[in-house]
């Protein structure tokens, strides 16, 4: 669902639908909705959670392939073992960052890590996909982890920006991005206030906790919801609780971006192939996690979007 409303400075709120994704673990995906597919490079967010997992309850994401793009994932609770065909195997904790760029072809798995099964746990984070440029889409695949230590953060009366990617007053995240962007988990006091200045064309707020406000417009914005804001609008964030809020954009491609599956390119072509390959298991496999997961079939007059 998507609402337009008339501030001056919001373009759209989009308030994602919610995917059950069994034993209690629900999914809402912001992007891309039917009125909006992308924030700058930012062509998929899903918010992963909160769910406390129970006796042999877990996450088991099978080994799957991307290309054409670079997945990050940000947990705000729990823990998270990335593997990939890549030979890459690391837990992920709060506050850190796994960055993936599947460019020409990779495959991974994500699953709760086995010291953690069997002993109830949550899990709570978002993952995005960031669509990599049209000269770097055939990339090499390579994967990338941070530490929180690592990230830069700003701390100003109540207000904490942490940059995950890109740059932001005067910031610049030591992740490795091959496009202008911004990837920020923004937290504020009541009362507290953030300007998000427009140094990126294209700009976003995600409600993860809480509610947001902007100054000099009314009513307020609440969890689950992306607010898409328009370009140049000079704005200020706060908030009359505490709120955690993700700030997300960059500069938009000039060319469009198809997405199919786990699958993003800028040629329709580039993604058949991609089909194809993983039908005729060419991807090469995550060592030790051999499960496989079929394409989907097309439904009757599916066109690659």
């Amino acid at each position: 669902m998507t609402l337009v409303p008339a501030q001056t400075s919001v373009d759209a709120v989009i308030v994602p639908p919610v995917r059950d994704l069994g034993d209690g673990f629900t999914v809402r995906r912001a992007l891309p909705s039917a009125h909006r597919r992308m924030v700058g490079p930012f062509i998929f967010l899903d918010q992963m959670g909160p769910v406390a997992f129970s006796g042999d309850q877990a996450l088991d994401v099978r080994p799957h392939p991307h290309i054409g793009l670079a997945t990050v994932t940000f947990l705000l609770e729990g823990e998270i073992m990335h593997r990939d065909s890549l030979g890459s195997e690391q837990v992920i904790r709060p506050g850190e960052v796994n960055w993936m760029t599947a460019g020409s072809g990779i495959t991974h798995s994500e699953r709760t890590p086995q010291s953690r099964r069997g002993m109830g746990s949550s899990l709570f984070g978002l993952q995005t996909w960031v669509a990599l440029p049209a000269a770097h889409e055939e990339t090499a695949p390579s994967f990338a982890h941070y530490k929180a230590d690592d990230l830069p953060f700003i701390d100003d009366n109540g207000a904490r920006l942490t940059l995950i990617a890109g740059s932001a007053d005067g910031l610049v995240s030591p992740v490795r991005t091959l496009s202008d962007m911004i990837y920020a988990d923004l937290t504020l006091a009541p009362g507290a206030r953030y300007r998000f200045a427009a140094e990126h064309v294209e700009r976003a707020v995600y409600v993860v906790r809480g509610s947001l406000r902007i100054k000099g417009q009314e009513g307020t914005f609440g969890a689950e919801q992306l607010v898409v804001l328009k370009p140049d609008a000079e704005v200020v964030l706060t908030s009359d609780e505490p709120a955690r809020l993700m700030l997300v954009g960059g500069e938009p491609f000039p060319e469009q971006r198809l997405i199919y599956w786990n699958f993003v390119s800028s040629r329709a072509d580039r993604i058949e192939q991609a089909k194809d390959d993983w039908r005729a298991r060419r991807f090469a496999d995550v060592p030790g996690d051999d499960e496989f997961i079929p394409l989907p079939a097309d439904p009757p007059g599916l066109k690659v979007k």
